[in-house]
């Protein structure tokens, strides 16, 4: 019974810690999509085009391409929960820069930066999670950063929401002395300083201490998260051992004979373009300002990207469920073909659009069924390719490339994610029935992708990966 009791402790405090750490998920998820109850605040403030706006949106991404490529190194350097900390206050202090803009390139400036915290949070958090989890608690743990994503994401759509409404439902209006869409933008220094204060509370890795010798301080926190009853000499002597026989992999291991790469590299590129083709980050960075563009007032079209966001929690619920149990390739294709139809779907309603500027209207049923077709897109997305993707670069890879082949798919990620924002607002505004056409085009081309290239992971050893 004290047995059972002290591994319930251990639990405890584990799932505390990886909590902590996976807030920095929860700010990627928050400050990636916050933006997108400003954007029809920021165009009319700063009197901009589709243009300066697409910019401004996607120049976050390219931060967190810089954020991402750094971060690996820096916690090698300072440690784990230091970096993590670091990333903590960018993300406060560009949170006050995005709420006190003086022009739009000085706005574009705090969210470059903020992208860098993403960048951050991207990788520091699964690596603190997967290096202080208990081998049997892994997976489900290291769900926990996605899951904080997706929270985010919710939350930001929420409190947009919230502070909407008290603006009498236009995010021009002023709030406490700066316009609804500034107060939307500093929000984040909240949760910003909340992971300020749990990085700090929580132990290092044990992995990085042992790395820069700290033995006994890495004994402590092997106990603390795997149990009294662990011989911690052994797995000390372990993860020395693994250090020192870790080979570091670069881009040169990635080289094969078929255009540069080997083609195991080429099938984690195509997944994370895939990925961010379908244009599952226009709902999240636009959804509000897309709506408006059919006839939806502003107040109901910040409601609606709460509920997308809802819908995306549930899809990553379900995702979690499932892809243990069915498998990888097969939760895959149904994706692909359920963003395919609701995207073709959403297109056919969107061309039935009428008038123009801020006289746009979207009749019945038409706009009732771009509304069920958009949000069944989110919920497609977020059972399969959302989850699933994350879980396949992770394994899919062998052990020789897995660290550089990773970075490369995702950097290939960010890329494509940036693409997309970037061109959405000039493509919709040339013709958004069409554009969402294209997105469905590329959603039934990953469904051939996947049924041709891709092999199931479920169940194999990560040494079987080859």
């Amino acid at each position: 019974m004290a047995t059972q009791a002290n591994h319930q402790e251990h639990l405890g405090h584990v799932v505390f810690i990886t909590a902590a750490a996976a807030i920095g998920g929860f700010l990627f998820g928050y400050d990636s999509s916050v933006i997108n109850g400003a954007v029809t605040g920021i165009q009319k403030y700063f009197e901009v085009g589709t243009v300066e706006t697409g910019f401004v949106v996607a120049i976050a991404l390219l931060g967190s391409a810089v954020g991402a490529w750094f971060a690996g190194r820096l916690a090698d350097r300072w440690g784990r929960t230091r970096s993590m900390q670091a990333a903590a206050l960018i993300f406060a202090v560009s949170s006050i820069g995005q709420m006190l803009p003086f022009a739009i390139w000085d706005l574009a400036f705090w969210r470059a930066l903020a992208g860098v915290a993403i960048g951050m949070a991207s990788v520091l958090g699964p690596a603190y999670i997967a290096e202080v989890a208990p081998p049997a608690y892994r997976g489900r743990l290291g769900s926990f950063q996605q899951l904080a994503i997706v929270l985010g994401i919710a939350v930001s759509q929420l409190v947009n929401y919230g502070i909407g409404q008290l603006a009498g439902g236009d995010v021009n209006n002023e709030l406490w002395g700066l316009e609804a869409w500034q107060w939307m933008l500093g929000a984040c220094v909240v949760p910003a300083v909340a992971y300020l204060l749990f990085a700090s509370v929580i132990p290092e890795s044990p992995r990085f201490l042992i790395s820069v010798g700290k033995i006994e301080q890495a004994r402590k926190v092997l106990s603390e998260v795997e149990g009294d009853d662990v011989d911690l000499d052994a797995r000390v002597a372990e993860i020395k051992t693994v250090l020192r026989s870790e080979h570091t992999p670069t881009l040169r291991d990635l080289r094969g004979s078929a255009m540069g790469l080997l083609p195991i590299v080429w099938i984690g590129i195509a997944l994370s373009v895939f990925q961010q083709f379908v244009g599952i980050n226009v709902i999240f960075y636009y959804s509000s300002s897309l709506w408006q563009s059919v006839g939806i007032d502003q107040s109901q079209s910040l409601l609606i990207s709460v509920i997308s966001a809802v819908i995306n929690i549930l899809g990553t619920f379900i995702a979690i469920a499932l892809v243990d149990r069915v498998g990888r390739k097969p939760l895959l294709l149904v994706g692909s073909a359920g963003m395919a139809i609701s995207l073709a779907t959403a297109a056919w309603a969107f061309s039935s659009a009428s008038g123009s500027g801020a006289d746009v209207t979207l009749p019945d049923p038409q706009g009732t069924i771009a509304l069920i077709a958009a949000n069944t897109f989110v919920l497609f997305f977020a059972l399969s390719w959302g989850v699933v993707v994350w879980v396949l670069l992770g394994e899919m890879f062998p052990n020789r490339i897995r660290a550089a082949a990773l970075s490369v798919a995702a950097s290939a990620q960010w890329v494509a994610n940036w693409a997309i924002t970037v061109s959405f607002p000039r493509l919709s505004e040339w013709n958004l029935p069409l554009t969402y056409l294209g997105y469905a085009f590329f959603a039934a081309l990953s469904f051939l992708f996947v049924a041709r290239f891709v092999k199931e992971t479920k169940g194999r050893r990560l040494e079987d990966m080859g």
